[in-house]
């Protein structure tokens, strides 16, 4: 499938709205998904719109080198990117509530890099807790299999050269908070149960061509 490019369209969610029930309830992912979501979305595309030299570029071209970016445009188009990128990954990382664990190669890894699947978790617990403000904890692995774990502030992306996202935590309020208010924690300990690993260890052999 040809990637996506210019004219950028939302993606639906890949489950129904009420499929991640009882950790997010349709309220929060309705304006999650289709207001803030959407918002960022049509935001690139108007940040797009009087530069037609990118619109045949993918997002991740446009946010894995943002310095060859018109400087006029360059802050809407990184800031609105990473929301549609990270965004994408977060809803594309979630599936109905199963307690699915990870397996196969990206299992092996996990016990490999961070010790087992439960220091795993407590790892991105620890990481949620030290995010103030807003931002995203972000699974990730470099074109060799190897895995860490990162933080980045607001909409800013990882690294793009360098790693590429298995999955990822959104951190902002408007994911949790009609649900959870201050309880971020709890929302973290209910993500942990919506993490589609089956979709992660397909990202995960895709990052580096197994």
């Amino acid at each position: 499938m040809k990637p996506e490019t210019y004219y950028f369209v939302a993606r639906p969610l890949p489950y129904e709205p009420d499929a991640l029930v009882p950790v997010l309830d349709e309220k929060t992912l309705y304006f999650h998904h289709d207001k803030h979501y959407q918002t960022y979305v049509n935001n690139l595309n108007n940040a797009l719109a009087d530069y037609p030299e990118l619109h045949n570029c993918t997002l991740r071209e446009l946010l894995i080198d943002s310095g060859r970016l018109p400087a006029a445009a360059r802050k809407s188009i990184v800031n609105n990117g990473g929301g549609v990128y990270n965004h994408e990954l977060y809803f594309d990382s979630m599936q109905t509530p199963m307690g699915q664990c990870p397996e196969g190669s990206l299992k092996d890894s996990i016990d490999r890099d961070f010790g087992s699947y439960k220091e795993w978790r407590d790892e991105l617990k620890s990481l949620a807790a030290s995010v103030f403000g807003s931002g995203w904890v972000h699974l990730i692995t470099d074109k060799y299999g190897k895995l860490d774990m990162c933080i980045t502030r607001n909409q800013d992306v990882p690294n793009l050269k360098e790693w590429t996202p298995i999955l990822n935590l959104d951190l902002w309020e408007h994911a949790y908070y009609l649900q959870y208010q201050n309880r971020r924690l709890d929302y973290v300990e209910g993500f942990i149960r919506l993490i589609n690993w089956r979709k992660a260890l397909r990202r995960y052999e895709d990052a580096f061509g197994k």
